[in-house]
């Protein structure tokens, strides 16, 4: 029998990552819903190809060119209910939506399957209370898609906390790593946007070239997996070859080793019965024998002290930083703040006069992460308008 498989966010990197995997051994799966933002024409070439049953996009003024041209597809649009489009449980739901709008489709998908894969970050640091909640109430797995806590959940299994010394997630270091200081507050977006080891999106690469990202999986990490924050280390591995390492207390040193390709963590989940194989290249000796690693220089990465505090600040914390990153971010693109600027704000933030009331807030609903969000985003918005 047919895995039916949903991806939400199909037409970015990880959802047309997971379709590459499928393609490889379409007879074995059958896509029941994609779903995109805006790329209506990445998402018809899409459904086209895996003669999808449903496809939702969500910029409703799209919906119309979908539906012309996809007749033997179902078409949603908006914020349709998963509900609505499933009539029972599906096998497997990527969730690949980026940014804070993933959360609601991730908890829906969770009443819909029996596995749900998360390659959105920031639904799991915003949402994690609800999620976990609602994963065990509708019996759904939750399996972490991004390399490091991919790697940390295959590391420790059957692992209690007793039993680990330290774990360490591994950073490239971007593509600033080697650049003098004083240089970076003139960096251009397109700089910042070029990873030398992945190929992703925008928002993360530059997520990547300051290691918010880092800070960000820290904060996944210690929710995802039930380990003391105080163990999680970052360490700088410009070949991103090695993604997680474990020190364990009985001195044995754990660490997994694979190729810069999203599809090895999205093979894996999808093939849990490990009986299928992953064509990949041979071990790459001149890589291992060049591997390096080093501390992370502070002065170049400040955003990196932000974990001295953030669990310290209030439980909506993470929450208003992610909100006030995205919004960030989102001004650097567009080059209306400089590079430096986007850690600058976020401790602007944590020293605003209203942080504490929202920081202090205990979400436990989207309502509640959205209202810590809303702040967060006007506040971040209002300090950047000059």
């Amino acid at each position: 029998m047919k895995k039916k498989i949903a991806i939400l966010g199909s037409t970015g990197s990880i959802g047309k990552s997971t379709l590459e995997v499928i393609s490889k051994d379409k007879k074995n799966f059958e896509i029941v819903l994609l779903t995109a933002n805006n790329n209506y024409k990445k998402l018809i070439q899409q459904a086209k190809q895996f003669k999808a049953k449903n496809v939702l996009i969500k910029n409703h003024k799209y919906y119309l060119n979908v539906k012309k041209s996809l007749k033997k597809t179902k078409v949603y649009y908006g914020n349709a209910s998963l509900k609505k489009i499933f009539k029972k449980k599906i096998d497997y739901t990527m969730s690949a939506i980026v940014g804070i709008a993933g959360l609601k489709p991730t908890l829906e998908s969770i009443k819909c399957s029996k596995v749900v894969a998360i390659a959105n970050k920031e639904s799991i640091i915003c949402g994690w209370n609800i999620i976990s909640k609602f994963a065990n109430k509708y019996k759904t797995k939750i399996l972490p898609i991004d390399s490091e806590h991919f790697s940390i959940m295959e590391l420790t299994k059957n692992i209690s906390d007793s039993e680990v010394e330290e774990i360490i997630i591994t950073a490239s270091g971007g593509p600033f790593l080697n650049l003098p200081i004083k240089k970076l507050n003139k960096v251009k977006p397109a700089q910042a946007a070029k990873h030398p080891n992945w190929k992703m999106g925008k928002k993360i690469s530059i997520d990547s070239s300051n290691m918010m990202n880092k800070v960000f999986e820290i904060i996944e990490a210690h929710k995802l997996f039930k380990f003391s924050r105080t163990k999680y280390k970052i360490i700088i591995h410009p070949q991103s070859y090695v993604h997680s390492i474990i020190r364990f207390k009985n001195g044995l040193i754990k660490m997994i080793l694979y190729n810069t390709d999203m599809k090895i963590p999205i093979f894996n989940t999808l093939y849990t019965d490990k009986k299928k194989i992953l064509k990949t290249s041979n071990i790459q000796f001149e890589k291992l024998n060049k591997l390096n690693f080093k501390k992370v220089n502070l002065k170049l990465f400040p955003s990196v002290r932000i974990l001295d505090k953030i669990f310290t600040l209030g439980p909506s914390a993470p929450i208003i930083m992610n909100a006030a990153n995205e919004v960030l971010v989102d001004l650097f693109l567009k080059k209306k703040i400089n590079f430096l600027d986007i850690v600058k704000y976020i401790n602007k933030i944590f020293k605003d006069k209203s942080f504490n009331k929202y920081a202090k807030m205990n979400p436990s609903s989207i309502k509640d992460i959205k209202i810590a969000d809303n702040w967060a985003r006007l506040k971040t918005a209002s300090m950047c308008v000059k």
